[in-house]
């Protein structure tokens, strides 16, 4: 009923487009009657304001203009261009800062007012002046910090690669050295069983004379202070041996070749 009473309404004389008739359908329709049903009240209310609004400023301006015209013998057709004009300025300007009328009561309290927001609104732009300074000073010294630390960064990178390349190298170095090392001994070991099975005398081999080299080397140690001591009997005065004191043939000539 009341769906059917909406759509004729809406389309007029024009015929109702066919649709399908469900519960679906027709509570999705009066949903929508009820909201346009509501918004054309809303409208309504609004237009029945406006035109009290207009009749009150109507008859305020007839009453302004009989008051001109009763107290001063000056209407609006007799302004000059200019008195026009100051007229205009003082209703945009009443309009401006949004007061009922154009008395000095109105203007100077909301002229103060206004003053007030602006003085307000400086102080508040000259932190924010403040504060983006500062900002700004932090994101310079924090682009400076940055571009130092990209270059710190690529010098260690670069130092980097420069010690892993000396340390590749070095083990390269190692590998190769131990690898000779390990071949080397295999030689010698192949040579000592080589010589062994030849018939030569194991005194002779490698070990054995370092063996020796370094027993040899620990004697002329021990014969140096003997050698030493021998020497400053060579500064004594000669003297005449008897017959009865003759050191051994033996002992004298291993003395001298010492």
């Amino acid at each position: 009923g009341s769906v059917t009473l909406w759509l004729k309404k809406t389309f007029g004389d024009q015929p109702i487009p066919q649709y399908e008739v469900n519960s679906q359908t027709i509570d999705i329709l009066y949903e929508l009657a009820e909201c346009n049903e509501t918004r054309d009240r809303d409208v309504s209310l609004l237009m029945d304001d406006m035109k009290q609004k207009t009749a009150e400023y109507e008859s305020e301006v007839s009453y302004l203009q009989d008051l001109l015209m009763e107290s001063v013998n000056l209407s609006l057709s007799s302004l000059s261009s200019t008195g026009s004009s100051y007229l205009n300025a003082l209703v945009d300007s009443a309009m401006a800062l949004e007061i009922k009328d154009t008395s000095l009561a109105s203007f100077i309290p909301a002229i103060n007012d206004l003053t007030s927001e602006l003085h307000t609104t400086e102080s508040r732009n000259r932190e924010m002046e403040l504060e983006l300074t500062n900002l700004r000073k932090k994101l310079t010294s924090a682009l400076v910090l940055e571009k130092q630390l990209q270059e710190d960064l690529k010098k260690t990178e670069q130092h980097l690669a420069v010690e892993k390349a000396k340390a590749d190298s070095r083990t390269q170095n190692m590998k190769f050295l131990k690898d000779k090392s390990e071949d080397f001994k295999i030689r010698i070991k192949a040579a000592e069983e080589q010589l062994s099975a030849s018939g030569m005398d194991p005194s002779l081999t490698h070990q054995s004379l370092v063996s020796l080299s370094e027993k040899l080397t620990e004697l002329k140690q021990q014969t140096v202070p003997l050698k030493k001591k021998l020497e400053s009997y060579f500064d004594l005065t000669p003297v005449i041996i008897s017959s009865a004191f003759v050191l051994p043939s033996g002992i004298l000539k291993e003395c001298v070749h010492v």
